[in-house]
């Protein structure tokens, strides 16, 4: 969606620069924000020497002799290479997008869904609860990002800010606080959570057609089909002390359709990619041990999979102690977001790890009664109830006049859709006609960054468990390695148990305590594997557990409570791929390891092939078309010319399936394609019916035979006649768009910052996960990635040296950096750099030393 549409003098101004030989404001605006990486610089509030080594890449690894300094220099040297993508950060998490852009009609509407959900409101929380250890690693951060970007006037931190002021968005540069990094925790684990969506769409799905067709549209996960495999598997059940401990293997409701704040209808385009463009986000990690390894020790991979954005959403880092001591014990390297101190995905000394998204449903709506007589009380078990009152003034950089709203609270949540955006462009303030609140757990304190810190620090096992207990939200599918031979798996988070009658599918009656949660799973229950017996584990967002783990809690905790993490999973396709590559593949090394981060088999379409091989078409073209795809071999590589013909095919197929029988605001997506592998065995179900044709009753056959010709159609249309030139790739691609020029409008300015697009393999429930939005490539015709691999690593516990790492775009968030766009095309090759870990190693990769040195 179009952000912010800057005027046309913008473009002309830069463009004028050159043009008429403006060379000194042409260079002062793309080159002058560029860091010193060299050399030395003295800085105050240093307790010491710093040292900053930056291999050929643009990555850092920092040497420091205190804590302290370690993370003041890790603030300093992110805001050195990202200070614009911080600063967008913070601004989001404030619900403040407008002071960046002025008044438009969609941040407004973004920044009055935040500002209602309470994200910084939430944040403050957690600030409240912080532990001393903690709030000493976030205020040291912070106090490096000041250093950097205090007393340096804004075009000299990015150019960014003077393209803005053309437009007469006025920006200043205000302190990093530590609360701008606790906001971040709270956007990414909105993110990773926000499942309230799904029960929108889903009531609004049973009220147009019913329960049923809604089974069939959205079925439960195949926990009976062993060719979908959940991440712990039967043989790790139940779960004990003993599981705990084993030995490494002996080698090196009612529907209800609520209006919506700010007309928003889905994840916000500044923290991924909008839920209706359906990026087909997932993730993806494993580890094997010592007895599957090339090397006789563990080895572990991860791919986490997020909205597009540019720059990435990964920043990679080292962090080093010189020496390590008690006092000073960091030596840890991986990946950090740009906003927040330490490593969120990587390795130390002794332990790896890395994450992918459980996506427990964490969020649940209640129907909330006002007092006709009261719009600040709610009913609750038959009295009415007081709700709080926070009012939230939200400013726009053009000098527009202050919006000021007011937010009420239950004590199940924010009435969250309150203060739509009306049709004259105000808020339209309280909805007292269907207000929902929104439970979820990140409203509670959250002890997210204690968790990470911990992490960083952990040495085995134990202590990676001891870590995670703080983990609250987003819960994650965490896997571990050790040097030691052993691998492990744990799920962390606030998983709710909710009431019996109770399935959080549709929002629920608000009016009484029927529905409200129970406590959360503790900690000691929530699933783990230490040292299977199958010497590996591997995650992709499917199934936690096979079912009979929630046996195993109802017998624990009670049978009379609902102990389901969701109802709504992805259905094992890139599981099953990598269990079976794993096997395949032995004996291991980080060249296998690479091959499955970019395998690209389509199992969806191996399922559904047979259904149209068995077709009869009249139309000989197609019939010898059909029979040109069957020669396929399933991959969805980039120069595949049958994939291209497939995409167009599976999109057209789930649009004639359901979109005439879906409500208005549903958009069918490929995750509906496991629904029609089974509904494949039903020729006659309702939902194979065209309702639009109201004197036919169309089976499964005519569907088939329709979206076939339609793809075959389509596919011509885009890449002519002459299948010797058809590509994936010429359809696939990824365009990394910066926030918020990249949405400008104006192309002058969108070349600046934007970069691709880039021809790419894989697509949707695949391992390679370049997930696109199946509907918008049927209105635009192409098939434009929205969720991508945000990054890959492969961890090798033998020699840390070893280790691989990629992230899709570059190091530096300055456009006119050479480390902006220099990993864009090792990513889509499925290439990597050296993660260097050792000082030695470290010494030998560096390209750039930069001392900081202590002021005064």
């Amino acid at each position: 969606m179009k952000i912010l549409k800057i005027v046309l003098i913008a473009g002309l101004v830069l463009l004028l620069a050159v043009v008429l030989g403006g060379f000194l404001v042409y260079n002062d605006t793309t080159e002058g924000p560029l860091p010193q990486t060299s050399g030395s610089i003295s800085v105050a509030g240093l307790n010491g020497p710093v040292e900053i080594l930056r291999d050929a890449n643009g990555v850092p690894h920092i040497y420091a002799s205190t804590p302290h300094d370690l993370f003041f220099a890790q603030g300093y040297t992110q805001a050195q290479d990202r200070w614009w993508q911080m600063e967008f950060n913070r601004h989001t998490g404030q619900g403040a997008i407008g002071e960046l852009t002025g008044l438009n009609k969609s941040a407004f509407g973004n920044d009055l869904f935040i500002r209602t959900a309470g994200w910084y409101h939430n944040a403050e929380k957690d600030l409240a609860a912080v532990d001393p250890e903690t709030l000493t690693v976030l205020e040291a951060f912070a106090e490096g990002v000041n250093a950097y970007i205090m007393g340096r006037a804004p075009e000299d931190l990015a150019m960014e800010y003077r393209l803005l002021g053309v437009t007469g968005v006025d920006i200043p540069i205000e302190p990093w606080t530590t609360l701008d990094t606790l906001v971040w925790g709270k956007v990414m684990a909105w993110n990773l959570t926000d499942t309230m969506w799904n029960e929108l769409e889903w009531a609004s799905i049973i009220e147009a057609a019913g329960p049923e067709m809604l089974t069939d549209y959205t079925p439960p996960f195949p926990y009976d089909d062993p060719s979908k495999p959940t991440i712990l598997a039967e043989a790790d059940l139940p779960l004990t002390e003993a599981s705990l401990s084993a030995q490494a293997p002996a080698t090196t409701s009612v529907p209800v359709l609520p209006r919506m704040a700010g007309g928003v209808t889905g994840t916000l385009v500044y923290v991924g990619s909008s839920a209706a463009e359906d990026p087909g986000i997932g993730s993806n990690n494993w580890v094997a041990t010592g007895t599957m390894t090339e090397s006789g020790q563990a080895l572990l991979a991860n791919d986490p999979h997020l909205g597009i954005q540019m720059p990435a959403i990964w920043y990679e880092v080292g962090l080093h102690c010189m020496p390590v001591t008690e006092a000073c014990p960091y030596d840890v390297a991986g990946m950090a977001l740009p906003s927040a101190p330490g490593v969120i995905s990587g390795h130390n000394n002794r332990i790896a790890w890395g994450v992918t998204n459980v996506g427990a449903d964490v969020q649940d709506l209640y129907r909330i009664t006002v007092n006709p007589d009261n719009p600040l009380q709610y009913e609750w078990n038959g009295e009415w109830r007081d709700m709080t009152v926070r009012e939230e003034t939200i400013n726009f950089g053009d000098g527009e006049p202050s919006v000021t709203i007011q937010v009420r609270e239950t004590h199940l949540g924010p009435i969250i859709n309150d203060n739509d955006l009306g049709e004259d462009g105000q808020p339209t303030g309280f909805n007292n006609t269907d207000p929902v609140a929104l439970r979820w757990t990140g409203n509670e304190p959250s002890t997210l960054l204690l968790a990470a810190h911990k992490l960083n620090l952990a040495q085995n096992w134990d202590d990676f468990r001891e870590a995670l207990r703080y983990w609250d939200v987003p819960a994650q599918n965490f896997v571990y390695a050790d040097v030691d031979g052993n691998i492990g798996y744990q799920t962390p988070g606030n998983i709710p148990i909710r009431a019996a009658g109770h399935d959080g599918i549709t929002p629920a009656d608000g009016s009484t305590d029927a529905a409200e949660w129970q406590g959360f799973i503790p900690f000691d229950l929530l699933p783990r594997i230490y040292n299977p017996e199958r010497d590996f584990i591997a995650t992709a967002n499917q199934a936690v557990t096979p079912l009979a783990y929630y046996d195993q809690l109802a017998a624990e905790l009670g049978e009379d409570a609902n102990y389901l993490f969701s109802t709504d999973w992805s259905y094992g396709y890139r599981g099953a791929r990598i269990n079976d590559l794993l096997r395949e593949l032995a004996p291991l090394n980080a060249d296998s390891f690479a091959a499955i981060h970019g395998d690209t088999l389509d199992i969806n379409a191996q399922e559904l092939m047979p259904s149209l091989l068995a077709l009869t078409f009249d139309d000989a073209a197609l019939t010898e078309t059909r029979d040109w795809l069957a020669s396929w071999d399933f991959h969805n590589n980039r120069d595949s010319a049958q994939a291209a013909l497939w995409a167009y095919y599976a999109a057209h197929l789930l649009d004639n399936t359901f979109t005439d029988q879906l409500p208005e605001d549903s958009t069918v997506s490929a995750h509906n394609l496991f629904a029609l592998t089974l509904l494949m065995d039903e020729p006659d179900n309702a939902w194979w019916d065209d309702v639009t044709t109201a004197d036919v009753t169309e089976t499964r056959d005519d569907i088939l035979k329709a979206s076939f010709a339609e793809a075959a159609a389509s596919t011509v249309a885009e890449l002519g006649a002459d299948r010797s030139k058809w590509t994936w790739g010429a359809l696939h691609t990824a365009r990394f768009v910066s926030n918020p020029l990249g949405v400008s409008g104006i192309s002058v300015i969108e070349d600046l910052v934007n970069r691709g697009p880039q021809a790419v393999g894989g697509g949707n429930e695949i391992v390679n996960a370049n997930g696109y939005s199946t509907m918008r490539a049927l209105e635009t015709g192409v098939f434009r990635v929205g969720g991508h691999p945000s990054m890959r690593t492969i961890l090798d516990t033998s020699n840390w040296d070893n280790s691989r790492g990629i992230i899709p775009t570059g190091q530096s968030g300055h456009p006119f950096s050479p480390h902006y766009d220099d990993q864009i095309e090792q990513w889509a090759n499925i290439e990597y750099h050296p993660m260097p870990f050792s000082r030695a190693a470290v010494e030998e990769a560096a390209v750039d030393r930069l001392v900081l040195n202590p002021a005064g």
